[in-house]
């Protein structure tokens, strides 16, 4: 079913004969999503129509947890709203041995059946506008394979993820190297063990052995973060006329003011702290951590006399809008009331990007999701590394030694090991107390400022998002 329909000469933005439309085809877990929507958002600026096709609760879940832009924007886009068949979805599972979220293992399945529906899209779309645009997540080519079969159609694999991840990741599996890599790339590069389950290796697997149709890449990143590793990337290419755009960051590098009736009352707080003076913790929607963790967590922020927010809430399940019966993180009996004059504790949805963008945020505790590091790149934080799953734990390398503007909490080898208290401690007073942190500190804000002035006019990414829209227009 579809959530909002155009009017009779395809598109919502005034224009009389529409020649192109752009069709967002997002895999359904939070830090994909919204990677997509921030892209629609820009994407509308040069006032070509989006359609965001995905499942309803994706859809909703999407523009519910929106922030950073103004809500009217999801009036402008066209939001297709399609079923997905009933999936159990396991409760998250804290298991130190295990820290790939396998309550998410149902997505990669359930995404499959959106092929249908999309396909169908796609072809109606096809009589309406002289070119279609799929931008489909990498992790979805088994949904929009069918595009190969629309004359007028072409379609681009967005990366939402860092590009020296990506990099690794295709340079560990060719097994005659193309060429002798330089002294850029680091040399301690952790393992992809226990990155992944089985099950989701062998899905991305697969979904490898279908790509090859698109017409390009598209990056959430930026050529000041990751240049040579975009340029690396175009070098491995099979296909020499593909092209590759590093459209990041795309998150808001300005968030929109509210009133102060509207701000979150973390945001009031905030303002009352000095510049520099706060850590904010946060480990994403997918991280789940045994009581026993985060009791040492919470210790460990205790004793570091360090001002902080700390966003601690249940991960989310394959549905995570559902009602699903799980038990909230729990922190030591009377810890809240015995931190009250410096910290406090977040059990919901955070304005993270606002959070970062406050001059009181001096660091960031983070498991290095790709969105995470994005926005806190881009908003000069520093960063303390905790990587969990996936390609957090080559985004931490990517943080520390190539950019260093942060700090690791703990090497990937020991992951299964309980991080204790003193550790903690003593990451704290590193990142917020310390001359080498001071360091992190105005290297992150220097990075920060050129991130930031990339987006506006003439800056780099600014430019590389004008060039990937005038060859979709073209």
């Amino acid at each position: 079913m579809e959530g909002q329909c155009c009017n009779k000469n395809g598109n919502q933005n005034g224009l009389e004969h529409p020649q192109v439309a752009v069709v967002m085809v997002p895999f359904p877990a939070q830090g994909h999503l919204n990677q997509l929507l921030h892209l629609s958002h820009l994407i509308i600026s040069y006032n070509i129509p989006v359609y965001y096709a995905g499942s309803a609760t994706d859809n909703h879940q999407a523009k519910l947890r929106l922030h950073g832009w103004d809500t009217e924007i999801l009036d402008k886009i066209h939001f297709h709203d399609f079923q997905l068949p009933i999936y159990s979805s396991p409760p998250p599972n804290p298991d130190p041995s295990i820290l790939f979220p396998r309550e998410l293992e149902p997505l990669f399945d359930a995404s499959k059946h959106l092929r249908q529906p999309v396909s169908l899209l796609l072809q109606g779309l096809s009589t309406k506008f002289k070119r279609i645009v799929v931008i489909f997540d990498s992790l979805m080519a088994y949904v929009i394979q069918d595009v190969k079969l629309i004359q007028n159609a072409e379609s681009y694999a967005f990366r939402p993820f860092s590009a020296l991840s990506i990099f690794l990741n295709i340079w560990e599996g060719i097994p005659e190297k193309p060429f002798q890599l330089d002294l850029e790339i680091p040399r301690c590069i952790p393992s992809n063990e226990g990155c992944l389950t089985p099950l989701v290796f062998s899905f991305i697997a697969n979904l490898h052995k279908l790509l090859g149709f698109q017409a390009g890449m598209l990056y959430n990143t930026s050529r000041l973060i990751e240049g040579r590793y975009v340029e690396l990337l175009q070098k491995l290419s099979k296909n020499a006329e593909a092209k590759h755009f590093a459209v990041g960051p795309l998150n808001p590098v300005e968030t929109k003011s509210k009133s102060e009736k509207d701000r979150h009352t973390c945001l009031l707080w905030l303002d009352k702290q000095e510049v520099g003076s706060v850590i904010y913790i946060s480990f994403g929607s997918t991280t789940s951590m045994t009581d026993e963790q985060i009791t040492e967590l919470a210790l460990g922020l205790e004793r570091s006399q360090q001002k902080f927010i700390w966003v601690l809430r249940r991960a989310d399940t394959a549905d995570a809008l559902r009602g699903t019966e799980v038990r909230n993180p729990q922190l030591p009996e009377v810890y809240e009331e015995r931190v009250k004059d410096r910290g406090i504790v977040i059990r919901d949805w955070a304005p993270q990007l606002q959070i970062l963008a406050h001059p009181s945020t001096g660091g960031f505790m983070s498991h290095c999701g790709w969105n995470s590091c994005m926005e806190s790149i881009s908003m000069g934080v520093p960063m303390a590394a905790w990587p969990m799953h996936s390609d957090q734990p080559r985004n931490a390398v990517l943080v520390t030694e190539v950019l260093r503007i942060g700090t690791l909490v703990r090497d990937w080898t020991d992951r299964a090991k309980l991080v204790m208290s003193t550790t903690i401690e003593n990451v704290l007073r590193r990142l917020l107390a310390s001359e080498e942190g001071k360091a992190m500190q105005e290297r992150a804000i220097e990075l920060g400022d050129a991130v930031r002035a990339s987006v506006g006019k003439d800056g780099v990414s600014r430019l590389e998002m004008d060039s990937f829209m005038s060859h979709i227009t073209r």
